[in-house]
């Protein structure tokens, strides 16, 4: 029964074609647009995810995400210090300075200034020089995007001068960092030098990064320092999530992307469950023949959910080669980096995918159900 169900499928080139298409088509687009948001929510979170070793951020009461910003004031860190359970703390700035090139050309770039101290935050992968290269007069790390934004006729390299808020500054070294929601060089330096780079304001302290004590979680810490501060506390992965749920609330991204799978949903069911409700209706006669001869209908039945699994898992594996293609070419891509198909997005299409042979054969199992075995002796 399995030759001859794969023999009706494939009797109709036109519409084994058309079927295997329409699935393709919708998973792929499916696929896509999924992996493309969640790439864009990861890239609101990137300076999260790129800040090695800060297990807990302490922010303003009121701030919503990493990038709208509310200064500290300079004794909150010594008010977190000072809180039982904390281990260290230290400050970090994050905002926006322009970053000007030699021949006059410029671009905004996000500008983190580490503790001078400890230097935590550092970016973990440097390509070019060291972190250590931070302690020298005048130095800033960029990633090498960034770099190639600014100079985009020049491999990335080291000793290269540009000029922020009217300072000279020298990369000291070349990094690899997430890449940021808006595609902006990302600039490391020194928090004493951060506030040079940037128009003087009353208060610099964008977050205080902190650790625990050995024996107690971050989620106790964070607790021991809203009480004791008023401040929010939140751990790193909170934080992270905080940003993906505001962009996620607040903007008309979800809905953009969420307008373009269910399309590919809709269309995919629409256009296969069409076809494949055609191509049983023409195999009606042979259908009719078979329960002529005592076929059960269950076995019939799993004739016509065989040949709609066989058409999804072809349509299904060719999508996600489709997919797939298109983030390796995208991916070496500077504007493009980051983005890539997440397996759970692929679990996830594999499931709409089965949704849509579900549906499309729904019709298709009805009429072979209440088939007549004298269908095949009508002219």
């Amino acid at each position: 029964m399995i030759w001859l169900a794969m023999r009706m499928l494939t009797g109709d080139r036109a519409k084994y074609v058309g079927l295997i298409s329409a699935i393709a088509f919708s998973s792929m687009l499916m696929a896509q647009q999924t992996a493309i948001f969640c790439g864009l929510m990861l890239r609101t979170a990137s300076v999260i995810q790129d800040m090695a070793g800060a297990d807990v951020w302490v922010m303003d009461p009121k701030l919503q995400n990493v990038d709208e910003i509310k200064p500290l004031r300079s004794d909150d860190l010594y008010r977190v210090r000072s809180v039982p359970g904390v281990a260290w703390a230290v400050r970090l700035y994050k905002g926006q300075a322009r970053v000007r090139a030699e021949d006059g050309s410029y671009r905004a770039s996000v500008l983190l200034g580490l503790d001078d101290a400890t230097l935590i935050g550092a970016p973990a992968q440097m390509l070019q020089g060291s972190v250590g290269d931070l302690r020298q007069p005048d130095a800033i790390i960029i990633d090498d995007s960034g770099f190639r934004y600014l100079f985009p006729d020049e491999e990335p390299h080291i000793g290269k001068a540009v000029e922020m808020n009217d300072r000279r500054a020298v990369i000291v070294g070349i990094c690899r960092a997430s890449p940021p929601f808006q595609t902006f060089p990302v600039v490391y330096t020194r928090y004493s030098l951060a506030t040079y780079f940037i128009p003087r304001e009353r208060d610099d302290l964008s977050f205080i990064l902190a650790g625990p004590e050995a024996g107690l979680t971050n989620e106790e810490v964070c607790e021991r320092i809203r009480t004791q501060t008023g401040l929010q506390a939140l751990p790193r992965l909170s934080f992270l999530w905080k940003t993906i749920r505001y962009y996620i609330g607040s903007t008309g991204i979800p809905v953009n992307f969420g307008i373009t799978v269910a399309l590919g949903f809709i269309v995919g069911t629409a256009v296969a469950g069409q076809t494949f409700y055609l191509f049983v209706l023409e195999n009606l006669r042979h259908f009719g023949a078979l329960k002529a001869m005592g076929v059960a209908d269950g076995r019939l039945l799993a004739m016509v959910i065989l040949q709609a699994a066989v058409v999804g898992v072809m349509g299904y594996a060719i999508g996600m080669g489709m997919a797939t293609g298109f983030f390796a070419i995208t991916g070496n891509m500077t504007h493009l980096r980051g983005f890539v198909l997440p397996w759970q997005v692929m679990a996830g299409t594999a499931a709409a995918v089965s949704v849509i042979v579900l549906l499309a054969s729904a019709l298709a199992v009805r009429r072979v159900w209440v088939l007549e075995p004298a269908v095949v002796f009508r002219g």
